[in-house]
């Protein structure tokens, strides 16, 4: 009788130590999703500013915006200016390269690799001043013409956030790690508009094979649905994009869909040769740090004289793509431009994430693809736009599954 009254008693006390470890963890699992869904709202405000006065106010130049998101700001009547589009990049990296490189220098480029880094090689740690280093130097490179996406650098950011928290509450390294692995999550989650695929990327990206990070999933997963929630409380619900109700009718579609298959594999080749090759050349220059994305920046605004639409985000004519409305010329300028841009941009040290304008290159490749065999075989290929949601997700895992930031192996 008393064997068993020890064993009940024993089990009634692990119980409620399981109880309160996973409480514990939830609630930070829910602070890091608070914080980085506060983050993601900063620098989205930031953005939306930056936008306004740099690109609107000073050169003139206001591209679309998708369906999910609005002007905060009223657009000003300022006449576009190409020759200000000229130098308008330079100027941003030279505040954003001497913001970087005087005080967080991992700060620099997309921000993905360093996160992917610091949990493989640093035990998770991240300096306290990188997310906010990060968040001003990225809305001042991307919003002065810069070429690159928001959700690298968030998930750095995030990831900051979630390394400073295990840090102040002392945890070990393993600990560490997973709270980094959350914040990512919850930054893209957040800003993306898409709390699944946050938790999904954060365990996924952290490797080059094809593997998850199991311990990662639900604490991303916990995190990336409170900052989603607080990001769309003040932003409006809803996804970033909004695409028509695209269905799968004809099996002869499958043969287009394997030649824009090619394609994106062909044009995934050139973005990361493209990237990483500028990306080692600017490494080789005997020059400052700090001048290194000036002279990115004024490369960058030489392409955008030409071709506008290839600087800043470009979600905007993604959307386009999506509704049918570009021209398959203007697609296919808009997806090498792009490829261009963002090479100088954040290849040259600038910070802003390749994440953004993966998916606008590959879309607008997939819109062009889709356009041209509609004109070929229209009783067949009814609706283009299918192509450029295949082009977004195609070219995303085509170019994150072979570059050199998640070239790690599983430790």
């Amino acid at each position: 009788m008393r064997l068993k009254q020890w064993f009940e008693a024993t089990a009634v006390k692990n119980y409620s130590i399981d109880i309160a470890l996973a409480g514990r963890w939830t609630f930070n699992f829910i602070a890091i999703g608070i914080i980085a869904g506060l983050g993601s709202i900063v620098f989205h405000y930031l953005c939306q500013i930056g936008i306004h006065y740099f690109m609107d106010f000073i050169a003139g130049y206001r591209p679309p915006c998708p369906t999910g998101e609005h002007n905060l700001l009223t657009p000003t009547s300022t006449p576009f200016s190409r020759y200000t589009l000229l130098f308008l990049p330079a100027f941003g990296g030279i505040l954003s390269g001497w913001l970087v490189y005087t005080f967080a220098p991992e700060a620099e480029g997309h921000g993905t690799d360093a996160a992917i880094d610091a949990y493989h090689t640093k035990g998770g740690f991240i300096r306290g001043r990188v997310p906010i280093i990060k968040t001003i130097a990225s809305a001042i490179t991307l919003t002065t013409g810069g070429s690159g996406g928001r959700e690298g650098p968030i998930a750095q950011i995030g990831a900051g956030f979630g390394s400073f928290l295990a840090t102040k509450l002392k945890l070990s390294d393993r600990q560490r790690r997973i709270m980094l692995a959350a914040g990512i999550g919850a930054g893209v989650g957040s800003i993306f508009r898409a709390p699944l695929a946050g938790a999904i990327f954060a365990a996924e990206v952290l490797y080059r094979d094809p593997e998850l990070e199991p311990e990662v999933i639900i604490p991303a997963g916990i995190s990336s649905v409170v900052a989603y929630c607080l990001y769309c409380l003040v932003f409006g619900w809803g996804s970033l994009f909004e695409s028509p109700d695209f269905q799968f009718r004809n099996p002869f579609e499958l043969g287009p869909y394997i030649v824009l298959a090619f394609v994106l594999a062909g044009t995934g080749i050139l973005y990361v040769k493209s990237f990483y090759g500028l990306t080692r050349l600017f490494k080789s220059f005997k020059v400052p740090n700090h001048i290194k994305p000036a002279i990115g920046g004024i490369c960058t605004g030489i392409v955008g004289f030409f071709l506008p639409q290839t600087l800043s985000f470009g979600y905007g004519f993604a959307q386009q793509a999506l509704n049918n409305e570009l021209t398959i010329p203007f697609l296919l300028l808009l997806a090498f431009g792009k490829i261009i841009t963002t090479s100088f941009s954040i290849g040259s040290g600038g910070s802003g994430g390749v994440f953004g304008p993966s998916i606008v290159i590959g879309g607008a490749i997939g819109g062009a693809v889709g356009k041209l065999f509609h004109q070929i075989i229209p009783g067949i290929v009814t609706e283009p736009g299918a192509f450029v949601v295949v082009g977004m997700a195609g070219f995303f895992h085509r170019c994150f599954k072979h570059t050199d930031f998640n070239n790690y192996i599983c430790q």
